[in-house]
């Protein structure tokens, strides 16, 4: 059995006032690292009276150029760019099983095959609420997203050792 994602997720249209963020709470294209590496700190802040709002457990995915698989699980509230998507997990869903469905390299994969544009490709955010998700239960959903939470803790650790080896 498979979901789509809009039956697991919405995108988050809510505003925030950039007068109340500052670089650790503002994400934009720029400083979200490739390949699933996170975030870092804002070099600027936007110069509009509001932006893109997001919440702790929200998902944040680049929707320029996705080969660069840009995605950040949030943990705290803040704003973004509107190049951000931001997904939220409907009632029933874990966020952080959401997280790895849109951490998948399949998810990437498909966001590029159905998106627009050749030299700045954007993901078709309609296209992308029809992507194919299987379907679990809440409790494995829980269970699957903390094995590889585990997994991603202790690659965390792993580069952490190599970089201190190479030093």
């Amino acid at each position: 059995m498979k979901y789509k994602l809009e039956d697991i997720c919405d995108f988050v249209k809510e505003k925030i006032d950039v007068c109340i963020l500052d670089e650790s709470k503002y994400i934009s294209t720029e400083n979200m690292i490739p390949d699933k590496g996170g975030v870092t700190l804002a070099s600027s802040l936007p110069t509009t009276e509001k932006t893109q709002a997001y919440k702790a457990g929200d998902v944040l995915v680049s929707n320029i150029r996705p080969y660069f698989k840009k995605i950040w699980f949030a943990d705290s509230d803040g704003g973004c760019s509107n190049d951000v998507l931001v997904f939220r997990a409907k009632e029933g869903m874990s966020k952080r099983f959401l997280y790895y469905i849109l951490a998948d390299d399949d998810f990437f994969a498909y966001s590029m095959a159905t998106s627009k544009g050749t030299k700045m490709p954007r993901g078709d955010k309609k296209a992308l609420m029809k992507y194919e998700v299987p379907k679990y239960t809440y409790l494995d959903q829980v269970k699957i997203a903390e094995i590889l939470d585990f997994i991603d803790k202790k690659i965390v650790v792993n580069k952490e050792i190599n970089d201190n080896l190479a030093a």
